[in-house]
């Protein structure tokens, strides 16, 4: 698994540092099929990760990758899944809110996650069963990924907060969810809605920022791979929002997730 981490970690870097390229130039957007944006940074990422998780001899399932077949990924028991610009939306609004994403699964779990954040300067990694940390100002030590790993904090952090945290989406906000929230207000008097884009919202479950972020809109696999698996090794957990305790899992015949519950360390 370290072996592994460290990989992520340096793809996770490079590909930020060429999204970072990008974000600060004026750039084009395509748009694919299903209406969604795409720039030359999501193209650049998505070459310089697979440049780095080929060398694992692992499968990889990436938003900007080709298609692969159900019938083929089905007999991937392990595999890597990638978001190589997770919060397109947030970075041609330019607010610094997009992420890269990358995860490793094993028999349909996350195991293993590592998420950047290029205009923080921040990552998140962890590893279910050595736990998650987190580290600012990385990118001056992508060549000294054992540096990373020496000074990164352990997650959560302790501290003290007078609130009950809900993160939602800043793009993505539907009624349903709305309506989730408003009920929460029935039960604590002391909550603070705290919008954020891309799988920045999962870090803040991490962090212990927050406590509870619910999804009652569409995501896909590499969406939330990455988050959930740091989520998990910090004692936190997804559920499926019809069906409390309900895994969410991956590498599905169709890679939408259902909606979900995500909750922090209880």
């Amino acid at each position: 698994m370290t072996d592994h981490i460290k990989t992520a970690i340096s793809a996770s870097i490079e590909a930020g540092l060429e999204i970072l390229k990008v974000y600060k130039s004026d750039f084009e957007i395509e748009y694919k099929a299903d209406e969604s944006p795409l720039t030359i940074a999501d193209k650049n990422a998505h070459r310089t990760i697979v440049g780095h998780l080929k060398k694992t001899k692992i499968p990889i399932l990436s938003e900007e990758g080709s298609i692969v077949s159900y019938e083929e990924r089905k007999k991937w028991n392990r595999l890597w899944i990638v978001d190589p610009l997770d919060g397109t939306k947030e970075f041609i609004k330019k607010n610094g809110e997009f992420t890269v994403n990358i995860a490793l699964i094993q028999n349909q779990k996350p195991i293993m996650g590592v998420i950047y954040a290029p205009v923080p300067d921040t990552i998140y990694f962890g590893d279910i069963n050595n736990g998650a940390c987190k580290l600012q100002n990385v990118s001056d030590h992508v060549t000294d990924i054992d540096y990373i790993l020496e000074k990164s904090v352990k997650l959560p952090t302790a501290k003290s907060r007078s609130y009950y945290g809900v993160v939602a989406s800043r793009s993505h906000l539907s009624q349903e969810t709305n309506s989730f929230i408003e009920n929460l207000k029935t039960e604590y008097h002391n909550i603070k809605l705290l919008n954020v884009g891309s799988s920045l919202k999962l870090c803040m479950l991490a962090e212990g920022d927050a406590d509870i972020y619910p999804r009652f809109a569409p995501t896909s696999e590499w969406d939330i791979a990455a988050g959930h698996a740091i989520l998990l090794s910090t004692g936190g957990r997804i559920e499926k929002a019809d069906e409390p305790g309900g895994e969410i899992v991956y590498n599905k015949r169709n890679i939408l997730n259902p909606w979900f519950i995500a909750y922090g360390m209880s």
